[in-house]
């Protein structure tokens, strides 16, 4: 289980074997890391199709060797025209699921269409071959699909496009039964013949959108003409020598650095991987980065964010000075979706692609468009009604974003490409992750698979715990109880932590993969 697959040449990580694949086969077929990243996006949009879609948003970070720069793609969509505070009027909160949570336009057709142009060898109906063969003929019904299934069936069964696709004759697949979409599979096939503008201003598009009116949506036709993802500059910080990349708010990646400059404070020579103070240390650097997210995080086009204050080195080191070792601060947040899929591939030239996306929730609204087979995100339930914060609900704004692609870089080269599935879990599972990796040498295959925790507070819970996973030991867990962390002990590897992803170059130039056991994932290099 710690063992990383190495390769000498190209690597794809994904959540799903057979998105993995699908990268691989467009490597093999002379595509570049971009053409296969796009290739990965989409087949998980039909594989893991609970956890992401075409209705549903993205987030990329790239290196070109030709550039030799990290590049960021928002490929996050903005809220409708209509859509206002006053059409929830009398509610404390955006419904999380059903036609009221669908207010946001999907960002990721329009992300592929973006990496490609920008930097691909293969055109769009090429490289989106492996999806449409999986979504038309069908593929192994996942145990994290039915699993999810089964949880919620109630969402799936109150809208009858979704229950046509996802509960055939009324019923939940049987694992590793053949499960097909064709009406998923028409629609790539029409993005491979007619492009981006399909979507966006085309006949699919207004078929999405003509089904959604008929349900009561309020997203319009010029909602989705008008969306246009973009290419930004990613924000920064060093680690242990090493440059770490995140895309920029909307995106909540600044929390991953905050934890890092936090850290950096620390000798973590000193303190042993897994221990009480490993522990401890790395959640009460968390909770202070989430405490400045909590405040800040939404559109800045919209909202002032302080990112040169909150990234600075002087702010971390007086956030670490406030660290007691024998006592857990005590901060409030609120609950945030979490399902979502991370990939990263790297090709020969040394390319490189860190992605993620997500419908939000586990099938996201669980609205499917009518006969498209798309299923629609719910990302923007998560806007507030309240006119004081940061992120309340606006026409044309881009809501608060979990989604975090990461990158570390050193001597200018791509060396850890990062990323988990997760919501409030992905700073958390990611400075996990990168921690190991750096300070305590290990692959990311062991990164990833020895025991991980996340704190926050998850649907339906009232206490904010730290669930921490089983194989950790009750001397650790004891601690952390009496200094005052609200502690769960979960399963030994528990779905709930999260599929995280790796990538490392070595000084070699190998590369070495490394994906969750906690997913249907593989890492597949040459």
């Amino acid at each position: 289980m710690n063992k990383a697959i190495v390769g000498s040449k190209t690597m794809v990580v994904s959540p799903h074997y057979l998105a993995s694949q699908a990268g691989n086969t467009i490597l093999q077929k002379g595509g570049n890391a971009f053409d296969a990243a796009v290739a990965v996006s989409a087949c998980l949009a039909v594989v893991y199709p609970h956890m992401t879609g075409l209705g549903g948003d993205s987030f990329w970070l790239t290196y070109s060797v030709n550039d030799q720069k990290v590049r960021a793609y928002n490929g996050s969509g903005r809220s409708g025209s209509k859509v206002t505070r006053d059409v929830y009027k009398g509610k404390s909160s955006i419904p999380n699921r059903g036609i009221e949570s669908i207010i946001t336009v999907p960002g990721m057709v329009d992300s592929w269409d973006a990496v490609l142009k920008e930097y691909g060898r293969l055109s769009l109906g090429e490289v989106l071959e492996p999806a449409i063969e999986y979504a038309l003929s069908g593929f192994p019904f996942s145990m994290d699909q039915h699993e999810n299934t089964v949880k919620n069936i109630d969402i799936l069964q109150k809208d009858l496009d979704s229950a046509a696709i996802f509960l055939p004759n009324e019923t939940v697949p049987n694992i590793n039964g053949k499960f097909a979409q064709k009406d998923l599979g028409n629609s790539l096939k029409d993005l491979a013949v007619n492009g981006r503008d399909s979507f966006y201003k085309g006949k699919l598009g207004n078929r999405i959108i003509s089904s959604l009116k008929e349900k009561g949506g309020l997203l319009t036709e010029e909602d989705f003409a008008e969306h246009q993802g973009i290419w930004i500059e990613p924000i920064s910080t060093t680690y242990r020598g090493y440059h770490m990349y995140q895309v920029p708010p909307n995106s909540q990646g600044f929390v991953g650095l905050m934890a890092l400059n936090i850290i950096e404070n620390f000798d973590l020579a000193s303190i042993q991987e897994g221990s009480y103070e490993y522990y401890h240390l790395l959640v009460e650097s968390l909770k202070r980065s989430f405490q400045d997210r909590n405040q800040f995080l939404t559109d800045p086009e919209f909202h002032s964010i302080p990112l040169d204050r909150l990234l600075s080195k002087s702010y971390a080191q007086k956030m670490a000075n406030s660290i007691q070792f024998d006592k857990a601060k005590d901060i409030q947040t609120q609950s945030v979706g979490s399902d979502t899929a991370h990939a990263a591939v790297i090709d020969d030239e040394g390319n490189s692609v860190s992605f993620i996306q997500s419908l939000y929730f586990e099938f996201g609204s669980g609205v499917v468009a009518g006969d498209t087979g798309i299923i629609m995100q719910n990302r923007g339930s998560f806007f507030s009604l309240d006119s004081s914060r940061a992120n309340c609900l606006e026409p044309k704004k881009r809501t608060f974003h979990t989604l975090m692609p990461a990158m570390a870089l050193k001597d200018g080269r791509p060396r850890i490409l990062y990323g988990t599935q997760g919501g409030e879990g992905q700073p958390q599972t990611q400075t996990v992750i990168i921690t190991r990796m750096i300070d305590y040498g290990m692959n990311p295959q062991q990164a990833i698979s020895e025991p991980r925790f996340v704190w926050g507070r998850t649907w339906g819970e009232e206490t904010q715990e730290l669930k921490i996973e089983g194989r950790v030991s009750l001397e650790v867990i004891e601690q952390l109880m009496k200094s005052g962390h609200i502690v769960k002990r979960v399963n030994e590897l528990d779905g709930i932590m999260g599929h995280a992803n790796a990538i490392l170059i070595d000084d070699q130039g190998f590369v070495h993969g490394g994906v969750d056991p906690r997913s249907d994932g593989a890492a597949v290099g040459r």
